[in-house]
């Protein structure tokens, strides 16, 4: 009866297994400025947390530039300033001195013809006299009049046009402060998340180009499983189907769900070692762990996958 138990067992199919690698999709961390590597904080194989300093580049030019923008703004600030008042107080004052003058001189023309139009009513004057009296007290009022106009117009802020300029030169450089102070901030780079530190691409003391990674992070997130399944059996996975990993020295299964299928066939990759499955019509696969269990993933790891339904399979008939 255990012979025959035995054959039974050895006949049944054994639960269909993917071959598949483990990859990972690092984060390449730059400075948007360039600039001479002045400090690298981390090494390849570090494992860092989020926030976490990376490395920074030589703010000196940035600060200078920083403050350029920062007198611009000062310079542009005070001339709005400006425009929004008056003349200065002493230029006013010396407005109202020649007003009170111009009013005095009206006063005395304003009696001088007075007196004028009394003699010629006794016969002392001509007419040509009477009108240069006229003359000279319609002149005094006009000067009044004037004076009167120059003082308010000295007590006026500017127009409303060189207002609206001044407010827009003030805007425009604190933005250009702004941005100085942003690329300032840039020069220092910190992890955007955990992970591992894949690789550093600069040394201490060389030239880095604006956008150029200096820094790759492998993040848990970003380790997958890609897989590939036979044309045959594609149709037994959906998006989000859950999956387990297995693999040489990592215990038990990792959990896994399906993120991608690829619309198009290939054939058998030279990485996949399974000559049950050379030359065969396959699709590319991918499959995320659990952050919690992404790290017993290696980039480059051989993996076996399995949907869960025959991964239950395999536990139950004690195959792997």
């Amino acid at each position: 009866m255990a012979s025959l138990a035995l054959l039974t067992a050895c006949g049944d199919e054994p639960p269909p297994a993917w071959s598949g690698y483990a990859e990972g999709e690092p984060v390449y961390v730059a400075a948007p400025v360039a600039g001479q590597l002045v400090e690298l904080a981390v090494q390849r194989g570090d494992t860092v947390n989020a926030g976490v300093p990376l490395f920074r580049i030589d703010v000196t030019p940035v600060s200078a530039a920083r403050a350029e923008a920062d007198a611009r703004l000062a310079a542009a600030s005070a001339e709005q300033a400006d425009v929004a008042k008056g003349r200065r107080p002493d230029e006013i004052a010396m407005s109202r001195a020649q007003l009170a003058q111009a009013r005095a001189q009206s006063t005395l023309a304003d009696s001088d013809l007075a007196r004028q139009q009394q003699l010629i009513g006794q016969g002392f004057i001509s007419a040509s006299r009477l009108d240069d009296a006229r003359a000279a007290a319609a002149q005094a009022r006009q000067r009044v009049r004037e004076l009167e106009s120059s003082l308010r117009v000295a007590e006026l802020p500017a127009r409303t046009d060189q207002q609206a300029a001044a407010r827009a030169n003030t805007a425009a450089a604190s933005a250009a402060l702004a941005q100085q102070q942003w690329r300032e901030s840039q020069t220092r780079q910190s992890a955007p998340s955990a992970g591992l530190v894949d690789d550093t691409f600069y040394r201490v003391g060389e030239y880095v180009n604006a956008g150029h990674p200096v820094v790759s992070l492998l993040p848990p997130a970003q380790r997958k499983a890609r897989f590939y399944v036979p044309e045959p059996e594609l149709a037994s996975l959906r998006q989000g189907q859950a999956v387990q990993l297995s693999c040489d020295g990592c215990g038990a299964p990792i959990a896994a769900r399906v993120s991608y299928i690829s619309p198009q066939p290939e054939y058998t990759p030279p990485v996949i070692y399974s000559n049950s499955q050379r030359s065969r019509l396959v699709f590319l696969v991918e499959a995320r762990p659990d952050p919690a269990q992404a790290l017993r993933l290696h980039p480059g790891q051989p993996l076996e996958v399995r949907p869960v339904a025959a991964a239950a399979s395999a536990s139950s008939t004690g195959r792997p």
